[in-house]
């Protein structure tokens, strides 16, 4: 296996809560690419999109990843990709050079209940929508989405949408990541 890891996947999949979660296990760094965009640009991902376009900030944040992987001198690194980050342009093929990318899959159902219990303030798209209309919103995403996201070195299905999701997730990619080294 490659390093670092890329963590990729439809929002609320799990890669920021579940990649800490990993990183903590493996003893490695972690690094939430949209935390990372922030500091650099002043602004949440969601307040970046707000105010200067979806585009821009697509265009901005693939400097980020690409800046990122240039500058941190060493290896052993979790990143969490933004959910749309490997369908633009060729984000995915970039992901696949520097490192190994695993894809965490959910059903559509279970990512609208997930997405549904959080504060979706910070997901812009994703406001003031109830459960059964993230599903009609996620589902054809998602579907669009797999093309791209199915091309990471790995695919994690996620099984159950419970309370444990997250740890469940860490704890099968520590195992994952061991078997690899």
């Amino acid at each position: 296996m490659e390093y670092p890891v890329y963590l990729i996947g439809y929002m609320g999949a799990g890669k920021t809560t579940a990649g800490r979660l990993l990183a903590q296990k493996l003893g490695w760094h972690f690094v939430d690419l949209d935390e990372a965009f922030k500091e650099i640009h002043g602004l949440s991902t969601a307040d970046y999109i707000r105010t200067y376009g979806l585009e821009d900030f697509r265009h901005k944040e693939k400097y980020v990843v690409e800046d990122l992987a240039d500058q941190v001198p060493f290896d052993n690194i979790i990143y969490a990709t933004g959910g749309g980050y490997p369908c633009w342009e060729d984000n995915m093929d970039c992901l696949l050079e520097l490192g190994t990318s695993i894809y965490l899959r959910w059903k559509p159902e279970h990512l609208a209940k997930r997405l549904s219990l959080t504060d979706l303030s910070e997901r812009p798209i994703l406001q003031g929508r109830t459960e059964e209309e993230l599903l009609q919103f996620i589902a054809p995403q998602l579907k669009a989405r797999e093309p791209f996201y199915s091309r990471a070195h790995h695919i994690y299905d996620v099984k159950i949408c419970d309370e444990q999701s997250d740890e469940r997730i860490a704890e099968d990619l520590f195992r994952l990541i061991r078997q690899r080294v």
